[in-house]
């Protein structure tokens, strides 16, 4: 199932995924997040729009993670399970890590903020570039 040229079940199952990863991903490390981002009140559950924003900004990712992986070259023998993971890692390196520290940096925030967020980045991007690279852009 394409869409301009996208493979849409890829990036909606990669959408999903980073989704999912981010919620486990946070789930497990809740209590040493919320001490690193100073997060005082915790009686509540995120909103309903955190979420919506949160699967959305997956969902984005996950295009844009396509759109760099179907760019390698020429056939569907570059569109793989190592150069979608390779893709990925080269994104959080050059352009989330970068990013995060030097914000985090001048917010102040606490080194660990920036270990568990970083993290969590790296996996999802990890994750959707392997099943957009094992499925096809």
């Amino acid at each position: 199932m394409t869409f301009a040229g996208y493979n849409v079940l890829a990036i909606a199952l990669a959408a999903l995924a980073g989704f999912i990863t981010g919620a486990v991903w946070y789930g497990l490390l809740a209590k040493p997040w919320i001490r690193a981002a100073g997060i005082k009140d915790v009686s509540n559950k995120p909103p309903l729009g955190a979420m919506v924003l949160a699967a959305v900004a997956n969902l984005v990712m996950a295009v844009m993670l396509a759109g760099v992986i179907g760019h390698l070259g020429p056939g569907a023998e570059q569109v793989t399970l190592r150069n979608g993971i390779v893709s990925a890692l080269f994104i959080w390196v050059g352009f989330i890590v970068t990013t995060q520290t030097v914000n985090y940096t001048f917010q102040r925030r606490r080194r660990m903020l920036s270990v568990i967020d970083g993290g969590h980045w790296l996996l999802v991007l990890v994750v959707q570039g392997a099943l957009i690279g094992v499925m096809g852009v």
